[in-house]
């Protein structure tokens, strides 16, 4: 595997959790509206994610075919991870009895978005540790090819 192809796994990294952020993001910013344009509460939303690489080889298989062992070299394979897509959660509406908001039904219950600020905060503490990582990754990627270069001077 080149280092160029590392690279290029860590950004679309990168790339699919800046968009998980910003759909978090989204959630939290309409935990209380109550009326979208589709009608009814907001839906939380989240991202799925799917690897480019569509082989369905196991790990022992991709280990010798980057190594050359079976006479297969897959390095220029498309590889790293993308958005397959953005899906709404379909667990149920929280009632919350307000007989005064505008959108209460005749019982007085209003339903609100099944967004929960705890599920939300987990979720974007998860997405700013894996955005640390590859950070990480892309840094120990270029320290080495810098090294690299030091060798041949």
């Amino acid at each position: 595997m080149s280092f160029l192809q590392s690279m290029n796994i860590s950004g679309s990294a990168l790339t699919a959790q800046r968009l998980r952020m910003d759909i978090i993001s989204e959630n939290i910013a309409n935990i209380d509206t109550t009326r979208t344009q589709k009608g009814g509460p907001y839906k939380r939303k989240m991202v799925v994610f799917e690897s480019k690489d569509q082989t369905n080889t196991i790990f022992s298989q991709m280990l010798n075919n980057i190594k050359g062992i079976d006479g297969i070299k897959d390095a220029n394979t498309n590889k790293g991870v993308e958005v397959s897509g953005i899906i709404e959660d379909e667990e149920p509406f929280k009632l919350v009895y307000n007989p005064t908001h505008p959108d209460a039904n005749e019982d007085g219950y209003v339903e609100m978005p099944n967004v929960d600020s705890l599920k939300e905060t987990i979720d974007m503490m998860e997405v700013v540790r894996a955005y640390q990582s590859n950070i990480t990754a892309l840094n120990a990627i270029k320290e080495m090819a810098s090294k690299a270069l030091e060798i041949g001077r």
